[in-house]
């Protein structure tokens, strides 16, 4: 895609929040290289990491896992649990990734949460894929650079906790949550997956309570299938008599 065209289509007030998005992503992502170096990971894990998963929420919740002592499945897991909820994403920007397998798999590879909704937010379909590649792209670049400074301070600064980086874990997780909570069908799930989770906390090895707390969401998939109406039988067709 020519990103010089792709600027022009976008008017200014859209490069400027795709700029300061990717600001604040800066920050986050340069928390997220110096936290996990400080906390004993060597510098390619998080760097690494932010190459293949580009995903800062499932980032922050790997590496949080394993820090607390979990092992590797958990936090794979805990990763992919967060990173479902790009699933729907993908199909409401489908139309914006392109037509060949490698557009679609790197398209794949841009999908974020501030991706999809720089691209929702455009109704022109020129501008749609205007919004999503210079979005995707742009972060895809300040968050890998930023990870990479922050290993490379995070190895000289050694304790981060002095800094009050320790607080980005669960700051950055809460600020992916809140918007989702406004919805009463999301909270409640939440709300009993943290109990369950804290309660679970001093009995089970780090990273099981994440995992147990996904029992919440039972009863919530429950009711949507009784909300779900079911299907009629479409007639069986009726044979002509002749």
């Amino acid at each position: 895609m020519d990103m010089r065209s792709a600027m022009r289509t976008l008017d200014r007030g859209t490069l400027r929040d795709i700029a300061l998005v990717c600001l604040a992503d800066a920050l986050v992502g340069a928390s997220f290289g110096a936290i996990a170096v400080s906390g004993g990971l060597p510098a390619w894990v998080p760097v690494a990491m932010s190459l293949l998963v580009f995903a800062g929420g499932s980032q922050f919740a790997a590496v949080g896992v394993i820090l607390a002592g979990g092992g590797p499945i958990a936090a794979v897991v805990t990763g992919l649990v967060l990173n479902a909820r790009l699933l729907p994403f993908g199909f409401a920007v489908a139309d914006v990734l392109g037509g060949s397998r490698w557009q679609r798999l790197l398209g794949a590879q841009m999908l974020t949460d501030e991706s999809a909704a720089f691209t929702l937010l455009q109704r022109d379909p020129k501008a749609r894929r205007a919004a999503f590649w210079i979005c995707g792209v742009a972060l895809f670049a300040v968050w890998n650079a930023a990870v990479l400074l922050g290993a490379l301070v995070g190895g000289a600064v050694g304790d981060t906790d002095a800094l009050g980086l320790d607080a980005a874990f669960p700051a950055v997780l809460l600020a992916l949550v809140l918007p989702s909570l406004t919805d009463r069908s999301v909270r409640n799930p939440a709300l009993v997956g943290a109990v369950i989770a804290v309660a679970a906390t001093p009995f089970l090895p780090a990273g099981l309570p994440v995992l147990l707390a996904l029992a919440a969401l039972v009863p919530a998939v429950r009711a949507a299938l009784r909300r779900t109406p079911a299907r009629t039988p479409e007639p069986e067709p009726v044979a002509e008599v002749r």
